[in-house]
């Protein structure tokens, strides 16, 4: 498989991190690298400037200790707002621009952004130039194959973006009205890399070695992007990138390094937010990493009342350490 590149930066393998609002934080994706990813994503950052003031969105905006390359994706409906966001956030350290067509998100959609923006394809071409001109970093868009059955218009929105400039493209293969329900399909991301001479990387339902492969053989993609499988599971990146490398699994991680990645994570998210928001925000992330293991629903219960982050920590040590004495951890390798 050829490599990656995206203007001055060449991707370490074909495996990347989808953006995923309220997930791939600097902490998340930190660990994502470290562990295989080639590249990953922000979560989505808001076109309109006025709210960047909040918490949340300087949270968003802190680009300087990210991992090179950092690439930052931004959402809204208004070309000139995203103009100034792509410059804004490259003067706060973005290298690389991402657009968001691809969120399904009724609160998004309703702003006439996100997934919205693919019902009005003149719209979409102002956009993408408008984007790719402000800014001297390379631009990528992620979309969806269109906003229901009767009009998937990936297409046309692939060959627009590689006209005005766009560098590489992600393709999750469901419509808008789909979300995330039923099953993706990628005969449309093969159409789309067919009728492009630029990047396209595979999106959905990707959540094994062997369905990253049998993706990429189907599609002819150049790289898999992966989300929700990611949740919980960051070791998937290395999973992959050696089974694409070299045809056989890794071993599973052990429970006693699921243990240290988690406590890793729950350290990190700690810094980042600070020890009240984060100590919150770190119980779905704990809830995705124990989801296999034997009593995680009881302990998630419990883990959940928690509001002290040493707390969460002894918990966490307490449950890893009874999960050792009955050895038994089914699906570890799932």
């Amino acid at each position: 498989m050829s490599t990656v590149t995206l203007g001055p930066y060449t991707l370490a393998n074909a495996v990347i991190l989808a953006p995923m609002a309220g997930v791939t934080d600097q902490p998340f994706r930190s660990l994502c690298k470290r562990l295989g990813a080639g590249l990953v994503v922000s979560e989505m950052v808001t076109s309109d400037v006025r709210l960047w003031k909040t918490r949340k969105s300087q949270l968003r905006l802190r680009h300087d200790n990210d991992i090179e390359p950092r690439s930052v994706q931004i959402a809204g409906g208004d070309a000139q707002m995203l103009a100034a966001a792509a410059q804004a956030n490259v003067e706060l350290g973005a290298q690389i621009i991402d657009i968001n067509m691809g969120c399904p998100a009724k609160k998004v959609c309703n702003k006439a952004a996100g997934s919205a923006l693919m019902r009005d394809e003149a719209l979409v071409r102002e956009i993408l130039h408008s984007v790719v001109q402000a800014v001297s970093v390379p631009v990528t868009l992620k979309m969806r194959t269109g906003w229901d059955a009767d009009n998937k218009n990936a297409i046309n929105i692939a060959r627009m973006a590689e006209d005005a400039g766009i560098q590489a493209l992600a393709v999750h293969g469901r419509t808008r009205n789909q979300l995330y329900t039923g099953h993706a399909e990628y005969d449309t991301i093969a159409a789309v890399k067919q009728a492009v001479s630029i990047p396209v990387f595979a999106n959905g339902d990707i959540d094994s070695p062997e369905k990253a492969r049998a993706v990429l053989d189907h599609t002819g993609a150049d790289a898999v992007m992966i989300g929700r499988a990611a949740q919980g599971r960051p070791w998937i990146f290395r999973e992959i990138a050696h089974y694409l490398a070299h045809g056989e699994r890794l071993a599973a991680p052990s429970l006693e390094e699921i243990r240290s990645l988690l406590l890793e994570h729950l350290a990190a998210l700690h810094r980042f937010y600070g020890l009240t928001m984060g100590a919150r925000i770190a119980r779905k992330h704990v809830g995705w990493y124990l989801a296999t293991l034997p009593g995680a629903e009881t302990f998630r219960r419990q883990f959940n009342q928690l509001e002290d982050s040493n707390a969460q920590q002894d918990s966490i040590e307490q449950f890893f350490a009874t999960c050792q004495v009955q050895n038994n951890t089914p699906g570890v390798a799932a």
